[in-house]
């Protein structure tokens, strides 16, 4: 487990620096001015107390110190993790400087480095054995075959960004580099780099008036503008020369070319021409190639038609901008090859060289088509293996698992309208309209010959490639296979072929034909592709019109993409001696003619994925049908791209490299782009988080600490040294539950090497919606639990040094236990201000004049606040962004971010993980949780909410707004303190979140119909009753049963735990109590006693008479209710009794009896037994029913004012969306 020298050294000296900068800040900032105060206090006797003390001869006010440092204690442990993300940015910043990420992160920047980019391309992409060298350095041809193979590799990148709609057919044109010609003596650029040059080269040359040196000058300052001037010259010529029939027109041409070229040579090019003539000769041009562009069916009237304008076009040249001119016949040839080849040339070039006339700054304009190109341009750049030939890399297989997610989104998904009447398909028009607009474009071609049968499957098509879809995953996984066709065809073809057009060749022709078929055949050998469709052959066996469409939606897979292997497991009944009995195989098909074909079929000895956890024996058992060296794991909601697959052989050939000794990589990390990020506020927000992980988070584990796993990512496996030390997957129940970190796990533990490349990048679908990220989230916190529970991060933790096993607890379980301590450290302050407010200690001691002007615990507090409002998340966030897209950008996004309320969000995760983290480690009992993937376009309704946070969220955060109520109303000491005010602002602003973000980020969360409808099916799941068979969404009962499901497996620590961390609750009552003016100060702990008494004569009350005798209840209800007006009155009138009272006694009364609750659900069994939890469950009921009007009532108040729906969804929509959903609503309107 030991690493090298100069890892050791790295990693030492990053937490030697980390761990000397957190002890000093932490000296001087939280514990030294802590110090002085704390021995006044210990020095400091009181003797009178504002409620019965248990220890009045406690020496040195021990709970007051204990009180004031417990928070602090916590902070001092818990800051390190702050430290951490501070020297994380910062090395992984440096880093990613030294990586040249982020050197092209503009248009304007790649055109500068543009004409570097083929040579890079060269050096990086494209193997050159010595001896091809060598043979072209002779003839001077390897630039020309360089670019010629840029040019192959860069139209099939801009062909698959037109493909997938990314860019329109204009801007495709634009983009495309022209075929290198023997004709031009200059690099054909592609036309986005020359656009607008020869209007502007025409101005300039029209008014200028000097030296012909000032003006070639001037031109060469700008070298595409040179390069522009020179290949529409020559391609000019060369189209004259082609349609010319007679040899004397011919030899006038040549005299004219012959002219131009010996006037520049001679610097008297002003003279011999006229410059003002340029103009109408270039509109005569313009002109020309507009007719040979149109498809004209009269060949007569097209000759004659082009015969005038090339008529008009020499005439111009020879009368207006040549001083010495000759008449010339024009006629053109009889064979129409010369129009093919005028075509080809001016389609790519001269055409648009000529008609651009504005800047193509802009193009492409879809932000997406731009971030791939400038990161694949980037990419070249970058340190990275070089490319073997195919036939010499490493084989590899990509498997990816697959349950019951969607394929394809059928008719019905596209067009159903939501409650707000808005479809997925008008949704994405909104989100995505220019891609939209390039497949209308695209599929209204009538070249590409769509019909109209095709429409609706082609919608299907569109809406599944921008969602989180097996459909989308599959396409961007065969990118690889059309990769390496083409590698093999640069690899293999002969020069003229590479000079002619990896597209363009002749497949009839016997060499090419054998080429083409050698391509796909060494395509097949080193790549393979399956999916584990788990349940596939059930789905074939299905009547259920779902299973069918999802089995027949695969079979088309299979069928569009021949390559493609469908894994899955089979059940089949069997007689063995006389019985019936369940046999499993593991079966791999492919498509055949129709349907699909049976390849191998292997029997297996249980049902896997009853053992295991279902995703990784997914895996397991289709780990058998993978082939190859390497084995790259992708899930199904990940994507791929043309222009990242052609460096996949670069990256295989990391595998061979050595570090440091004789250790070679077991996993390769990538990094992923996160796709889903323009979806809602809320995707943008884990867009943002999950690439700052992926990037300079992964870079940093990797390189310099030493500890990067495997995450669930695109990650490369050594296959051979996987499949023989446990495969890629641990997969046993509950423990494995993250079972993609087990892998890492395992790998490093065997002496497996994990590294991290950022030159390559593979797309990721993120959850969208606040529940579905709040499942993703609970998953992960809960797998976390279960990891600091397992065998595997005991053995990594006793095998590491001291100081990568710093690295392994702080970037792994560490993380969320410090989540988990944020949230106790509000606890312990408010509970430890709590007990001294309500005991009186704070007035008699901390009121004290020299501890009053002492703000040293606000100061060792505020850290704290760092950590809680997510800007630990932020730090990373803002250096990938600075890096990658530039600071400005960066600063813009974490303005945006805030203004769309990025704290809350961070806030109310932290309550998430901090809730699952620590109930897995009191009761263990982690579980799966289906996020979905869908596009979140609709209104959770109040009740699903509540019983989603209900627990994680609304009760603690009531229980803090209690805390800070009663420290408010009591509490005296450091109101005029601005620290003191800064934490319990962060205090409020985490009540508020936990409270009421699942409401802010809902959509049509505050839309009155929404609401009042929302009240309704409150009332009723609230009412309903449970019992078997009925589900946790219809009853509150099953409901209430679920939630306790942790109680009923843990062990009897759990429940005794349980116990004690409710006796929390009684500190309000105990406190409270003595506070009432009712009590006339009075010490006397009978107080308590007599208030105790009446709380549980009522609970036993309620049961006896509530189950057993409802006449005798309602009687007894009507008797109490009189009794209670007596009492009141009496000690209104006797006693003292004040209003105040009455509030202070019902804000002691609910704590006391939610632990009672919490108490009684620990003792189940018991209570069930003596039965009274009948009584339990009634009384839980009716706080259920007082938490949720008072959540609900803010959210009735706000859904009064129409603005505030309009504003919260331009908060979590883009503007596109929120016009879009007005024009819906006023359409609507229009209708009734």
């Amino acid at each position: 487990m030991h690493e090298d020298m100069f890892s050791l050294l790295k990693y030492t000296l990053f937490w030697i620096t980390l761990l000397i900068s957190k002890l000093a800040f932490s000296y001087f900032v939280e514990i030294l001015p802590l110090i002085e105060p704390t021995r006044t206090i210990m020095r400091l006797t009181v003797s009178n107390y504002d409620w019965h003390e248990f220890f009045p001869n406690v020496t040195h006010n021990m709970g007051v110190v204990i009180a004031i440092w417990a928070p602090v204690i916590l902070v001092y442990f818990m800051d390190t993790q702050i430290w951490y993300a501070i020297f994380a940015t910062v090395i992984g910043g440096i880093y990613g400087a030294f990586s040249h990420l982020g050197e092209i992160r503009t248009l304007g920047m790649l055109r500068a480095r543009f004409e570097s980019v083929p040579t890079a391309f060269s050096k990086r992409l494209v193997p050159y054995s010595k001896e091809d060298i060598k043979r072209h350095e002779e003839d001077d041809t390897l630039h020309r075959i360089n670019i010629a193979k840029f040019s192959q590799m860069w139209n099939e990148f801009i062909l698959s960004l037109r493909n997938e709609d990314l860019i329109s057919h204009s801007e495709k044109n634009l983009l495309l580099v022209p075929y290198s010609s023997s004709d031009v003596t200059v690099i054909q650029w592609p036309p986005f780099l020359l656009a607008s040059k020869i209007p502007i080269a025409l101005d300039v040359a029209k008014d200028f008036e000097k030296e012909d040196a000032d003006l070639f000058r001037k031109i060469k300052n700008d070298e595409f503008m040179h390069h522009a001037i020179i290949e529409c010259y020559q391609t000019l010529r060369d189209v004259l020369l082609e349609i010319l029939l007679d040899d004397v027109d011919k030899k006038v041409i040549w005299q004219i070319c012959n002219e131009v070229e010996s006037s520049i040579e001679q610097r008297r090019f002003l003279k011999e021409f006229k410059m003002r003539g340029l103009a109408p000769l270039s509109q005569k041009l313009e002109n020309f190639l507009k007719l040979l562009m149109t498809d004209n069916k009269d060949p007569k009237l097209y000759r004659s038609q082009i015969i005038n304008i090339l008529q008009d076009i020499v005439e111009i040249i020879i009368k207006d901008v040549m001083n010495n001119g000759h008449e010339v016949n024009i006629d053109l040839l009889k064979s129409r090859s010369w129009m093919e080849k005028v075509l080809k040339n001016s389609r790519f070039s001269l055409y648009l060289l000529l008609t651009v006339k504005e800047s193509a700054i802009n193009v492409p304009m879809n932000l997406e088509a731009r971030r791939r190109i400038t990161f694949f341009a980037n990419s070249l750049f970058m340190i990275m293996p070089s490319a073997p030939k195919v036939r010499n890399m490493l084989s590899f297989s990509v498997l990816t698992p697959y349950y019951k997610e969607n394929v394809l989104y059928s008719k019905d998904e596209l067009n159903t309208p939501n409650e707000d009447g808005i479809t997925t398909l008008f949704y994405l028009q909104k989100i995505y309209p220019d891609e939209w607009n390039n497949y209308e474009e695209r599929i209204n071609d009538p070249k590409l010959g769509y019909t109209t049968k095709d429409r609706s499957e082609l919608d299907r098509q569109w809406v599944s490639y921008r969602g989180q879809t097996l459909a989308r995953t599959v396409r961007g996984m065969m990118y690889y296979r059309e990769a390496l066709e083409l590698q093999c065809f640069l690899d293999f073809a002969d020069d003229n072929a590479i000079f002619g057009g990896y597209r363009a060749i002749d497949i009839s022709h016997r060499d090419y034909r054998v080429l083409k078929e050698r391509a796909q055949a060494l395509a097949d050998l080193k790549f393979t592709y399956v999916v584990s469709c788990q349940v596939y052959g059930a789905q074939k066996k299905s009547s259920k019109e779902e299973d069918r469409n999802c089995y027949q939606d695969i079979l088309n897979l299979m069928l569009t993409y021949p390559s493609l292997r469908v894994a899955y497991i089979d059940e089949r009944e069997h007689n063995v001696n006389g019985k019936t009995e369940k046999v499993y195989y593991s079966v791999l098909v492919k498509g055949g003619e129709k349907l699909d074909e049976e390849i191998y079929r292997i029997k297996l000895p249980g049902p896997p994925t009853e053992i295991g956890e279902g995703k990784p024996e997914n895996q397991n058992h289709a780990i058998v049908f993978t082939r190859g060296e390497a084995l790259q794991t992708i899930d199904m909601n990940q994507d791929n791209y043309f222009e990242e697959a052609f460096k996949m052989r670069n990256v295989l050939e990391e595998f061979l490299k050595t570090h440091h000794g004789q250790r070679r990589p077991t996993i390769l990390g990538l990094r992923e782009h996160i796709f889903t990020g323009s979806v809602s506020s809320l995707a943008w927000f884990m867009s943002n988080q999950e690439t700052s992980f992926v990037t300079i988070g992964q870079r940093v584990l990797a390189n310099p600490l030493r500890v990067r796993f495997h995450y669930g990512h695109p990650d490369i496996f050594d296959r051979l040294f996987h499949i023989t030390r446990g495969g890629i997957s641990k997969a046993s129940k509950t423990i494995n539950l993250s079972e993609d970190i087990f892998s890492g796990y395992n790998s490093t533990l065997r002496r497996g090497y994990v590294t991290h490349h950022e030159y390559i990048q593979v797309g990721k679908g993120r959850d969208v919606g606040m529940n579905q990220i709040s499942q993703f989230e609970a998953k992960v916190a809960s797998g976390n639990g279960e990891q600091t529970l397992s065998r595997d991060v005991h053995r990594l933790g006793r095998r590491f040094d001291f100081y990568r096993m710093m690295s392994f607890y702080f970037t792994t379980v560490g993380f969320y236990f410090s989540s988990m301590i944020t949230v106790l450290i509000v606890y312990l302050f408010l509970y430890g201000r709590l007990y001294m407010v309500l005991s009186g200690l704070e007035r008699r001691i901390l009121d004290h004049p020299s501890i009053r002007q002492s703000k040293s615990l606000e100061e060792a507090l505020a850290t704290q606040s760092l950590f809680q409002l997510g800007l630990l998340l932020v730090l990373p966030m803002v250096m990938e962004i600075g890096l990658e897209r530039g600071f400005r950008s960066a600063i813009g996004d974490l303005i945006v971010m805030q203004l769309q309320l990025a704290s809350v969000f961070f806030t109310f995760q932290l309550g998430t993980k901090a809730h699952y983290y620590g109930r897995t480690i009191l009761h263990g009992g982690s579980k799966y949780r289906a996020t979905g993937r869908g596009f979140v376009v609709f209104h959770a309704k109040f009740a699903e909410n509540y019983r989603m946070y209900s627990r994680s969220h609304f009760v603690k955060g009531l229980e803090l707004f209690i805390l800070l109520l009663v420290y408010e109303v009591y509490g005296v000491s450091y109101r005029s303190s601005s620290l003191y005010f800064f934490i319990t602002f962060s205090m409020w602003f985490l009540v508020a979140s936990w409270l009421f973000a699942p409401f802010i980020f809902n959509p049509s969360g505050f839309d009155w119909q929404k609401t009042v409808d929302d009240w309704t099916d409150w009332k009723r799941w609230m009412g309903n009753r449970g019992g078997i068979g009925i589900s946790p969404d219809k009853s509150w009962e099953s409901w209430w049963n679920e939630e306790q499901e942790h109680l009923r497996f843990t062990n009897v620590r759990g429940r005794v735990l349980e116990i004690i961390i409710a006796f929390r609750f009684f500190i309000y009552q105990y406190g409270i109590v003595y506070h009432l003016k009712i009590s006339h100060e009075s010490k006397d702990i009978m107080v308590n006693k007599h208030y105790y008494k009446i709380i549980f004569r009522f609970f036993l009350s309620k049961r006896k008479f509530g189950t057993d005798f409802q006449l005798m209840f309602r009687i007894l209800k009507a008797l109490l209710f009189l009794g209670f007006v007596s009492v009141m009155t009496v000690l209104f009138v006797v006693c003292g009794l004040v209003i105040s009272d009455i509030f202070a006694a019902i804000l002691a009364f609910m704590p006391t009896g939610w632990a009672i609750i919490l108490i009684s659900q620990a003792c189940r069994p018991c209570l069930k037994g003596i039965g009274i939890w009948d009584s339990v469950m009634e009384l839980g009921r009716a706080y259920e029913a007082v938490m949720g009007l008072f959540i609900f009532m803010p959210v009735v108040v706000l859904s009064w004012f129409p603005f505030v729906s309009e504003f919260q969804t331009r908060l979590l929509f883009n503007q596109a969306f929120s016009r879009g959903l007005q024009i819906s609503m006023i359409l609507a309107g229009k209708k009734d």
